[in-house]
């Protein structure tokens, strides 16, 4: 509440600072998942005069996994279904929600209209974000992100080799991680250069990855 801006919507760099502090406040508050935190955030989604706190409080509730997340995200769509730039963030939070079935959204929001493979902003928001910010969902130690982000380098490989090469970064950083997930990441990557038809680019990030 400290750190609310009053009056119409201005750019200062005070006034951003305090939205990104205040936002950061209530990012924290959400997790605590009662009541009166969640309708804190609803209430701000509901009455933002800018993207920056729309979006803070969007975030937040669709990281929760309280009831009310699904209608966020579905007025959130409704609301901005016609600017391709805000729907990329729409599907990056969904991307990065740090729950069980977030992997499970993400694959059908492949199917999404929003959504189009061969639409690199429309990949990195969505799979890029799931891959790179989701570090508990991706991660997840049965290796069904990595098996995930191997079909979709596999399907973009032909389309956009560039963007399938950064995608395969990804899995060319086992030595980060314990013997398990280590194992896994190499598992989709000889998956990967197994391909008969692989691109130069895809190709020399997952042999040097495989060393």
């Amino acid at each position: 509440q400290a750190n609310r801006a009053e009056g119409p919507y201005r750019y200062e760099p005070e006034l951003a600072g305090q939205r990104a502090l205040g936002n950061l406040c209530l990012a924290y508050l959400v997790t605590l998942e009662d009541e009166a935190t969640v309708q804190l955030a609803l209430a701000q989604f509901a009455k933002a005069d800018n993207m920056t706190d729309q979006l803070a409080a969007f975030a937040a509730l669709a990281h929760s996994a309280r009831p009310e997340r699904q209608q966020v995200i579905a007025d959130f769509y409704r609301q901005w279904q016609t600017d391709p730039l805000v729907l990329d963030k729409w599907l990056a939070v969904q991307a990065t929600a740090p729950l069980p079935e977030t992997l499970g959204e993400v694959q059908g929001l492949m199917a999404h209209p929003a959504f189009q493979l061969k639409n690199p902003n429309k990949v990195r928001a969505l799979v890029g974000s799931f891959a790179a910010g989701n570090p508990l969902c991706f991660h997840e130690v049965s290796g069904r992100g990595y098996d995930f982000l191997a079909e979709q380098i596999l399907a973009l490989d032909p389309l956009n080799p560039q963007i399938a090469a950064r995608l395969a970064a990804r899995l060319g950083r086992g030595a980060r991680y314990d013997e398990t997930r280590r194992g896994l990441m190499r598992v989709q990557l000889e998956r990967i250069g197994a391909s008969p038809s692989l691109s130069r680019d895809v190709y020399e990030v997952v042999s040097k990855s495989l060393g």
